[in-house]
């Protein structure tokens, strides 16, 4: 169960930190505006809402590490699952990432956010399992 619980961990770490380094505002790229205002780029809020997966994750696998009771660690692993769900939607479907295919937020951030909510999803899953042997 520790190790599961751990890899839950550092995933959500990685989830709330590496999309503030792979959007195109880290890289210097924004949408400039005919008045020549400079905004912001979808794939910018996608980072900013990926923090607030990463840090109830982050909540969950710490207290799915201290937790004995069974019930409590399903109920985490239930969490954990919605949550890694969030941060593969989150890019995918709910705010997205811009639409040019040669910006690193398409290249890097969002493949790498799919591939880890994916493992939080199976990490999860893995933990409910593991649960229903606890005693």
């Amino acid at each position: 169960m520790k190790v599961v619980t751990s890899i839950i961990i550092v995933l959500a770490l990685l989830i709330a930190i590496v999309p503030q380094f792979t959007d195109c505002e880290s890289q210097g790229k924004m949408l400039t505006l005919e008045s020549g205002k400079q905004v912001s780029m979808k794939c910018h809020w996608t980072a900013r809402a990926e923090i607030a997966v990463g840090v109830p994750l982050l909540a969950v696998g710490l207290l799915m590490l201290v937790s004995k009771r069974k019930e409590s660690i399903r109920n985490l692993g239930i969490v954990g699952a919605l949550l890694g769900l969030m941060a593969v939607l989150l890019p995918g479907v709910l705010i997205g990432v811009c639409g040019n295919d040669d910006m690193i937020c398409n290249s890097l951030m969002d493949p790498a956010l799919v591939l880890m909510g994916i493992v939080v999803i199976v990490a999860s899953l893995a933990a409910i399992w593991l649960s229903r042997s606890r005693e």
